[in-house]
């Protein structure tokens, strides 16, 4: 079960991450839980609107999202993802490049479907 689980995981962290370097909107509105909190990198708190905002207006754009040392734990009906990535992008227009960590947390909605709700970004010194 735990294997399962943790496989459902693995493929929704890479649907999101095809969908961050596309900016596919309708799919991070998808896995993004309506009440998500953010932390980003520079310490701001956003909502699931700031984010999906600035990918559709262009804010942000990713060329390359590198992930590595990825780990998994899984809480019942919970699962937490921490995740390293290699990023290169832009943000309003200025290089946006680095090392950085994300934190996940995807719960299970009523309708049974994984989805974050809790998401940091962090530097990697």
């Amino acid at each position: 079960m735990l294997k399962t689980i943790k496989t459902q995981i693995m493929n929704l962290e890479e649907r999101l991450r095809q969908a961050m370097l596309a900016s596919d909107v309708s799919v991070l509105n998808e896995l993004l839980a309506p009440e998500i909190i953010i932390t980003s990198h520079l310490g701001e708190l956003l909502r699931k609107e700031d984010d999906l905002a600035a990918h559709e207006s262009g804010l942000i754009r990713i060329h390359e999202l590198k992930p590595s040392e990825q780990q998994i734990q899984i809480y019942k009906e919970m699962a937490i993802v921490s995740v390293r990535m290699q990023l290169s992008g832009s943000y309003n227009g200025s290089p946006a490049n680095g090392d950085f960590r994300f934190t996940r947390v995807w719960a299970v909605s009523k309708n049974g479907t994984w989805h974050i709700v809790a998401a940091h970004i962090g530097m990697v010194a």
